[in-house]
């Protein structure tokens, strides 16, 4: 019993040591033990609470999932940082005492977190602005996919191959970003037929129409149209044009769709689709031409 006890008087000697002085306030290990518990805690707490308003509260609103996704984060982020505040002030430490400190870290982030304050305040951008939200469409530099979380440094996109890319917050503040769902989901797509010459034009005009009114995917309204585009080298290009709603994350279904009924439809009505043809003239050299004519 006596070695227990001496044991514990040992421990708690040592928690109390004096580690570093912070102004006038010691830091002590029993301190930094304390903080670090209650930091990994807020940090579990805010965690829940984003959860909790994002995906439990806001969704008995109509309120939109971006939008909920968004105020979820931000209150999160305004309870760590009054959290860490409180934990800092519960802990005996000056927050005076924290200006030279801070304006080390000042320093530092200025020269060697550049990157990592810029997606930050990228961040932050994004989710008061809301050029981007979960759930959009979006297509940045070479990704394309939709938004499934926007965090504080990066914001995830997953393909259509279920592949997850992380891109940096600041990548949508400074690059041009494409989003087909920032207003409507209502997207039109242009799908290029070209007929051989000598097709009726009024026939293939109705034919293409009555394909894209066949197709569930295809909005009635705004209905579809077409166009001749032009006299082409092959044939006459038209172009049938179409909107939808259902199929913005996955256009090359709806093109792959149309593109096989408009040949099913236009080559049971006997419309030829031309295909690239070359003519190949053989000139003859002038010294077997001369040869042929004095035999």
């Amino acid at each position: 019993m006596t070695t227990v006890q001496r044991l514990l008087d040992q421990s708690s000697s040592a928690l109390d040591t004096t580690l570093l002085k912070l102004g006038a306030t010691p830091i002590t290990l029993e301190m930094i033990v304390k903080l670090i518990i209650l930091l990994l805690l807020l940090f579990w707490l805010s965690g829940k609470l984003r959860v909790l308003i994002a995906d439990r509260l806001l969704v008995r609103t109509k309120m939109e999932v971006g939008a909920r996704q968004a105020i979820g984060s931000i209150v999160r982020y305004l309870v760590l940082v009054v959290g860490f505040a409180v934990i800092l002030q519960t802990a005996g430490i000056d927050l005076t005492a924290l200006n030279v400190l801070a304006g080390a870290v000042g320093i530092g982030l200025g020269f060697g977190l550049q990157n990592i304050v810029n997606n930050f305040i990228s961040g932050l951008i994004i989710l008061f602005e809301r050029p981007i939200k979960v759930g959009d469409r979006i297509v940045v530099g070479d990704v394309e996919g939709d938004v499934v979380q926007i965090g504080g440094r990066s914001t995830t996109v997953v393909t259509n191959d279920n592949i997850s890319i992380i891109v940096p917050n600041s990548k949508f503040i400074t690059e041009d970003v494409i989003n087909w769902s920032h207003n409507d989901r209502k997207v039109r797509f242009k799908i290029p037929v070209t007929v051989a010459y000598g097709s009726d034009i009024d026939q293939v005009t109705g034919l293409l129409l009555e394909v894209a009114q066949q197709d569930p995917d295809v909005l009635q309204t705004p209905p579809p149209g077409t166009r001749l585009m032009a006299f082409g080298e092959q044939g006459l290009e038209f172009e049938l044009r179409v909107w939808s709603t259902t199929l913005i994350h996955r256009k090359g279904v709806l093109i792959s769709n149309l593109n096989t009924a408009l040949y099913k439809k236009l080559t049971a009505q006997g419309i030829e689709i031309p295909y690239r043809q070359l003519d190949l003239r053989f000139r003859t050299p002038l010294q077997t031409q001369a040869a042929t004519e004095n035999a």
